[in-house]
């Protein structure tokens, strides 16, 4: 809990997501990386970077574009920096019959319109960044025993650029 220390947390769905998204927009990230639902807590701390989600149930969503299926845990936290987030717990990506956890994720810096997700076993998948773009779902599953049933993501207003939201399915 330590690592926590001095964050500002936001309690409750509609505040969490403002304050996740909020994050990913500041450090340049792909607005549709983290498709949350029921969102208990988000936290944040500015000096160390540390950030933490924490939500109902596990979710389970698929990123059309480039037809992968992303598992978020209910816990999630990692190290946010300019375009890139380490030391990421709680996201497995689907490889054929195995869930690897995705440890690290970064946008390339110039631009080249590519996002990188680094395995613990050190593998690295390459994809458009467009790809996690807000409302580039295609179903959110939360899991309940061993039936899964779809979830409804809330819109959210970008001000900033209203082409990244986050829509309905």
């Amino acid at each position: 809990m330590a690592e926590k220390e001095g964050g500002i947390v936001k309690k409750g769905h509609d505040e969490g997501l403002k304050l996740a998204i909020s994050l990913l927009e500041e450090y340049e990230l792909p607005l549709g990386l983290l498709p949350l639902a029921n969102v208990i807590e988000v936290g944040f701390v500015r000096s160390t970077g540390y950030m933490w989600i924490v939500q109902q149930k596990k979710v389970e969503h698929k990123f059309k574009i480039i037809s992968k299926l992303v598992s978020y845990d209910t816990e999630i936290s990692g190290h946010i920096d300019r375009k890139k987030i380490k030391k990421l717990k709680g996201v497995k990506a689907k490889e054929l019959m195995l869930w690897p956890p995705v440890s690290e994720i970064t946008v390339d810096d110039p631009p080249t319109g590519k996002i990188h997700f680094k395995s613990l076993a050190g593998i690295t998948k390459t994809f458009p960044v467009e790809a996690f773009g807000a409302g580039q779902a295609h179903k959110s599953h939360e899991f309940r025993s061993s039936t899964a049933s779809s979830l409804n993501l809330s819109n959210q207003n970008n001000e900033r650029n209203p082409t990244n939201q986050i829509n309905k399915d």
